[in-house]
């Protein structure tokens, strides 16, 4: 299995251009927020408690998180739990309403929608294809990346930055 080290270093060969990064930190957000949203579907379990199929990828993603990077993962764990709170904010707005819950389910769609355009438009200046065009695990590494730039512009995780950046090259402006 890779390092985090590893996987940031394939990540950052298709994301050297400063525009296409700028895109990510606006696009993959939204397109994780998106994901939970449109995987918020409640279900008993036990007749216990209400329990979400997001909450589930939440755990599932987390625990992978956690093992690549204890630090970085706690961090996209609260991000994660943060969309988690918000989609639930919305349901039960949508529900208390009387909206429809489809109209939920579509609002979801449209802002996935759009974080893929933004992505999109990034690599078009980018001139590369998403890097999970050759490698799938780019899905799950692509928010990591966009948290750890985050985090590097507040001088966090620099060493690691260093690393990267002499594997995968300089940034182009």
């Amino acid at each position: 299995m890779k390092s985090l080290e590893q996987h940031l270093i394939n990540y950052a060969l298709y994301h050297r251009d400063k525009r296409n990064i700028a895109t990510h930190f606006v696009g993959v957000p939204l397109i994780v927020f998106a994901v939970v949203w449109m995987t918020f579907l409640p279900f008993g379990m036990f007749n216990l408690a209400q329990v979400t199929l997001s909450a589930c990828l939440i755990l599932i993603v987390s625990i992978y998180y956690l093992y690549l990077s204890p630090t970085l993962g706690s961090w996209m764990i609260g991000f994660l739990l943060l969309c988690q709170v918000a989609a639930n904010y919305a349901f039960e707005t949508v529900a208390q309403a009387g909206i429809g819950v489809i109209w939920f389910y579509m609002t979801g769609l449209a802002l996935f929608v759009v974080g893929w355009v933004i992505q999109f438009i990034g690599h078009y200046f980018e001139g590369k294809k998403p890097a999970f065009a050759d490698d799938l695990m780019g899905l799950l590494i692509g928010p990591l990346f966009v948290m750890m730039e985050l985090l590097n512009k507040v001088g966090c995780f620099r060493a690691l930055e260093q690393r990267i950046n002499s594997e995968a090259g300089p940034y182009r402006p």
